[in-house]
């Protein structure tokens, strides 16, 4: 089937964008949790493996999203309470994806440039099916199996040791090995083995299984091995963890160790010396993944040279050396029966479509999203047509795909199909939940709410995101609680400072609150006690809870790493933010200067004026050191001290945060490690470097403790001057900085 491309997000307003982002969030972590840990997808495969590629399109065009792109952060699923825990010494990440051509072509170019190899120069690739089964973990010691953990969340898995020792694909003990070898692949079933068990279950009036990949998981995640036993479990190895000394110098060798060591691997893995023959290997296993027997989504291809992949390391979540190339999802067709307002937590007003239910890539769906006004109307936010310029109508049969997201998209529709009964769209004006006006702003693709802190929806998402899983994280008080409690009249919760102070205003003794449905002794207890235990939190995850526009997971953590405390934090915003007053009130001191020149009668009024000047550019030369330090934070930047200085010049919004961090004892970011020359120390990197490339130089930096501005400041504390270095090197010796060149920087940090 033809690849479907994500919709074109230049239509989008960065309301939009980020309102679509905080709902894909919602539904990955479920999907998350039904996928990796309860074993029972609600989503299909093909729609899962896609879902991340919109966060990515989005990403891409609008890049301050990518801060509160949090299920891009995120790896499977935390472990049950059923399993005992097994701590990943190396993490178990997942992979980025791919799912055009051009994709494979930007994962090369991106790697050529992180490294500096120019387009010629020799880089090869290997290329292997991806399993669709069950990610696992297993460590050998002098060449016994001595635990399996399943990949968890990432840093921490579920111990199945004994399940794993039933599994036939799986040596018991290695001869020959490292001291230490952790051996990673994948847990899947047969076709054939699987049909033979949902025929045995079907026969005892058992239950069946969905997939392979739903039986596989649930056969490795039993409570009792002896289930495991009788399922017909097999095992690819693909990678490894710890390591007591390496297996191979290359990906190609390291794999035929693990073959010789007894571990099933994958023969149709190949060598790739282009992009090329990495594309016509992935078109060969395509065109074979109906006949192989076992269930792929599509093909990996790594970096085989593992000392590049050293070099490369990895991102939050995913190695830079390696990507998935994944095959293409489905698409439908249905009828369009309304079009419902849904109104975010930025105010923005988002058209969704509601459908007469179809089945997409194995998933029922009934609604999906039409973006904004201007999609449905069939144009882009300049004009121009979009969809040859179709416009969308209620009645109208839609094309639906999931190419690219969990929440479905409207990509077409056939005028060969209407009757005369399709009816319009009307965009409207004022907010569907507060009935203020709606405003659409000169060039903006959005309509938004003015409502503000009155308008419930825009409040109760702001209230879930503060308590969402990489903010304040409150057992027991999510999305339905909030909306119990934001409507209650007795104990209501409209702005997280009601959180804390839920159980003062219930007398202590839950007394209103245990006679709520639902609600008991007990679980008013527990709520009680998870909102206490949450009084005490970290600075980043306490600045991203917040939700202010912009200021997502890692601008938060970079805040917090930076300021070291809220009080700093805020004191540094509010003395940014009088730049902008003071150069204003500079300006005007400007022209009142130029005015004496005509107006002699004037003087001892300017006197006067022009004293004040002197004082206003005294205080506008110490905010605009304040505001250079706050956007030369690495990866801050204007667009997010805009955000800061907006949310905390509000004055509700301030009262709303100052009274909530009252209530909150918060905790300083750890203390870099004292063991590094440069930890602790604010480095600029400028001019070009010649033995790193900059991403290189700068994850390096961090590494060791390091703080990396883009900026020099009186803060700075080392320049890193490569050649062609200029303004940057000029203020460092105007402010007596120390300067290194690329060597000097080297020997520095060489002791680490």
């Amino acid at each position: 089937m033809k690849q479907i491309e994500p919709l074109d997000p230049s239509g989008l307003s960065q309301e939009q964008a980020q309102a679509e982002f905080l709902e894909l969030q919602t539904q990955l972590a479920a999907a998350d949790q039904a996928y990796h840990q309860n074993d029972a997808p609600f989503l299909s495969d093909a729609a899962y493996d896609a879902a991340k590629r919109r966060y990515k399109v989005l990403a891409e065009a609008f890049p301050e999203l990518k801060d509160i792109a949090t299920q891009l952060d995120s790896v499977g699923a935390p472990v049950t309470s059923g399993f005992g825990k097994i701590q990943h010494v190396v993490p178990m990440l997942s992979l980025g994806n791919a799912f055009e051509d051009s994709d494979v072509a930007d994962f090369d170019r991106s790697i050529r440039n992180y490294l500096g190899f120019g387009a010629s120069q020799p880089l090869r690739f290997t290329a292997e099916p991806k399993i669709d089964g069950l990610s696992l973990s297993l460590r050998y010691e002098k060449g016994v199996l001595i635990q399996a953990a399943t990949r968890g969340d990432g840093a921490t898995g579920e111990n199945v040791t004994a399940n794993a020792r039933t599994i036939a694909d799986i040596p018991q003990q290695l001869s020959g090995a490292p001291e230490v070898l952790e051996v990673r692949g994948e847990v899947y079933m047969s076709h054939e083995d699987f049909a033979a068990l949902n025929a045995r279950h079907t026969e005892r009036g058992g239950k069946t299984f969905a997939n392979p990949r739903n039986a596989a998981a649930g056969s490795l995640r039993q409570l009792d091995a002896e289930i495991t036993r009788l399922r017909p479990l097999r095992f690819f190895a693909y990678s490894w963890g710890d390591l007591s000394a390496p297996l191979a110098q290359t990906q190609t060798g390291a794999i035929e160790r693990l073959h010789e060591l007894g571990f099933q691997t994958n023969p149709l893995t190949q060598t790739c010396a282009s992009v090329a023959e990495m594309i016509a290997h992935y078109r060969q296993i395509e065109a074979q993944r109906a006949t192989l027997g076992y269930d792929i989504d599509g093909v990996v291809y790594k970096v085989d040279d593992l000392a590049l992949q050293g070099r490369l390391g990895f991102r939050s979540t995913t190695p830079r050396w390696a990507i998935a190339h994944k095959f293409p999802a489905e698409l439908a067709w249905t009828r369009l029966e309304a079009i419902d307002i849904q109104v975010g937590r930025t105010g923005a007003l988002s058209p969704v479509a509601r459908l007469t239910p179809v089945t997409v890539g194995g998933v029922v769906v009934s609604n999906a999203t039409l973006h904004n006004e201007d999609y449905i109307r069939g144009r882009d936010n300049k004009g121009e047509e979009i969809r040859g310029g179709k416009e969308i109508r209620i009645g109208d049969w839609v094309q639906v795909y999931r190419a690219g997201d969990v929440i479905p998209k409207v990509a077409d529709v056939d005028l060969t199909k209407r009757n005369g009964d399709e009816q319009t769209f009307d965009f409207p004006e004022t907010c569907p939940e507060c009935g203020s006006p709606a405003v659409r702003e000169e060039g903006d693709a959005v309509r938004r709410c003015t409502g503000g802190i009155i308008c419930p929806a825009q409040a109760i998402e702001k209230l879930k995101h503060f308590v969402s899983r990489k903010a304040f994280d409150i057992e027991g008080l999510g999305a339905k609680q909030l909306e119990m409690f934001y409507n209650d009249p007795d104990l209501p919760i409209r702005t997280p400072v009601d959180i804390y102070t839920l159980e003062q205003r219930d007398l202590g003794q839950f007394t209103k609150l245990k006679n709520r449905p639902g609600w008991g002794d007990q679980s008013a207890a527990n709520l009680f006690a998870a909102i206490t235990e949450k009084r005490n939190i970290s600075l980043g995850r306490m600045i991203f809870a917040l939700g202010i526009r912009h200021v997502g997971e890692v601008a938060a953590k970079d805040l917090a790493l930076h300021f070291g405390s809220w009080e700093d934090l805020a004191s540094a915003v509010d003395a940014a933010r009088s730049a902008a007053l003071a150069h204003r009130a500079a300006d005007l001191a400007e022209d009142q200067e130029r005015e004496r020149a005509s107006s002699e009668g004037r003087r001892a009024k300017i006197k006067e004026t022009r004293e004040a000047a002197l004082s206003v550019l005294e205080l506008h030369r110490t905010a605009r050191e304040a505001w250079e330090d706050l956007i030369g934070i690495d990866g801050i930047g204007a667009t997010v001290g805009l955000s800061l200085s907006d949310a905390l010049a509000n004055m509700q919004e301030r009262a709303v945060i100052d009274d909530l961090v009252a209530q909150l004892n918060i905790s300083a970011p750890a203390a870099p490690s004292q063991e590094s020359p440069v930890a602790g120390l604010t480095v600029v990197f400028t001019g070009k470097l010649e033995k790193m490339t900059r991403d290189e130089a700068k994850a390096r930096a961090e590494s060791l403790g390091a703080k990396v501005s883009g900026s020099v400041s009186k803060k700075t504390d080392i320049l890193v001057a490569g050649p062609g270095a200029g303004s940057k090197e000029k203020k460092a010796l105007e402010l007596g900085i120390r300067i290194l060149d690329e060597d000097g920087w080297l020997a520095e940090i060489a002791a680490s």
